[in-house]
């Protein structure tokens, strides 16, 4: 029996046959041979091509003048010199044209229409329909016949049966191609969120005369918050707070070159000033214009109760005396990485007993509430008034409920990092 002797009833058994074994394969091509494969049961035709649409900014990464191209998924009936990979724009050719309409075309003399780009010597007739996903033509089917007027109606029904199942086919494979993406970079997101955990102090460490605390209240996403604690000699104690720009892996990285960078500068023994003017040109030398940290770095001395510190482009931090009153310290100079030979200056601050230093990320200002208020100075530097007879790590429970109040319950989107400083009473 031939082709155009087949019963519809067959064809259609043969249509849900095609169906059945694409819902079982996960590859495309594999599953666009066994369709192509079937095309030549259910109609006849000496020549057949599948076609998919890529335009060119998924080719290339820019735009260009040409709104689509078409390249070759299976060929059948072609002969050697044929292309294998058919480029075909918007405005040539029946493929082309039916991409550009949508619309299914029947051509019973491709030698009398002025549409057709020939590929085949003995091609009299041609019949193309679209391959239409979510309302949006993603290809087409090109049959070819050497007979003329070698297509009906009845064919170009079965031809649209199978080419949606084609576009079935393809969203299978894109979806499937997303969740496999998906599941590859949140496995890469979860080894750096681990690297950045470990990155981070195991514990607090204690100085004389000084209750310290730190910690960091992460997103389900990789940040670029960083805090650390070096012990100099057993009465200084160096610390850094400090916010990559950014998130994930990239974020992650820099914070791990910033820590060794660091580490680096302290054992040298580099005031805090000369630091952060080191760190910084390691950082424009080594990092992309758009990649820059903002951080405080001081030196806590437990002897002579005193504070040095620089800040590069920071939050400022907040100073609480014993008696309520609340201070923003804003000295300080450009964020690390943005300009070369950036010089910065260090300050000194003496401590008395009952005093309380808040260093934060901008995490904390900018949490905000569902109707889009943020955090803000204001509100941390009253909610910091009202628990400053509190303990270190009790201020920090503290202030953060109270941020989780304003957010109503919602984290916030950034990661909220906090390092509070308090100086006691001498032992």
């Amino acid at each position: 029996m031939s082709t155009a002797e087949l019963p519809l009833l067959r064809k259609l058994e043969l249509l849900l046959e095609v169906t059945n074994k694409t819902s079982r394969s996960q590859d495309l091509q594999e599953l666009l041979d066994l369709v192509m494969d079937t095309l030549f049961v259910l109609v006849s035709c000496d020549a057949a091509g599948i076609y998919l649409l890529q335009t060119p900014e998924s080719i290339t990464g820019e735009l260009v003048e040409h709104p689509h191209v078409l390249h070759t998924k299976a060929l059948r009936g072609y002969d050697s010199k044929a292309p294998t990979d058919i480029r075909l724009m918007s405005s040539e050719g029946l493929i082309g044209h039916v991409v550009e309409t949508g619309q299914p075309i029947i051509c019973p003399d491709v030698r009398r229409d002025s549409r057709y780009v020939k590929l085949r010597d003995a091609t009299r007739s041609e019949m193309v329909a679209p391959i239409v996903s979510n309302d949006e033509v993603i290809g087409v089917f090109d049959l070819e016949s050497n007979k003329l007027n070698a297509y009906t109606n009845e064919d170009m029904r079965v031809l649209s049966l199978l080419a949606s199942q084609v576009a079935i086919i393809i969203e299978k494979m894109m979806l499937l191609k997303q969740l496999v993406e998906k599941k590859r970079l949140e496995g890469q997101l979860e080894v750096a969120r681990q690297v950045q955990l470990f990155l981070l102090p195991h514990r607090t460490p204690h100085l004389e005369n000084f209750d310290i605390a730190a910690y960091n209240y992460s997103t389900e996403e990789v940040s670029g918050d960083y805090y650390d604690f070096v012990r100099i000699y057993k009465d200084q104690l160096k610390f850094v707070i400090a916010d990559v720009s950014g998130k994930g892996i990239p974020a992650a990285l820099l914070m791990a070159f910033l820590r060794g960078s660091l580490h680096s500068a302290i054992q040298i023994g580099y005031a805090t000033n000369v630091s952060m003017t080191k760190m910084n040109n390691l950082l424009w030398e080594s990092t992309e214009q758009n990649q820059f940290v903002t951080a405080v770095h001081g030196v806590l001395d437990s002897s002579n109760r005193t504070l040095a510190f620089s800040n590069a482009g920071h939050n400022p931090p907040l100073l609480l005396d014993s008696d309520g009153d609340a201070l923003y310290m804003d000295q300080g100079g450009l964020p690390l990485g943005l300009f070369k030979d950036t010089r910065y200056h260090e300050y000194f601050l003496q401590l008395e007993a009952g005093q309380t230093l808040i260093f934060y990320t901008d995490g904390v200002t900018e949490a905000a509430s569902t109707s889009g208020e943020e955090y803000g100075q204001e509100r941390l530097a009253r909610i910091a008034r009202e628990g400053s007879q509190l303990g270190a790590r009790e201020l920090i429970n503290y202030i953060y409920a109270d941020i989780l109040q304003h957010t109503e319950g919602q984290r916030p989107t950034d990661d909220v990092t906090f390092v509070i400083i308090r100086a006691l009473a001498r032992s």
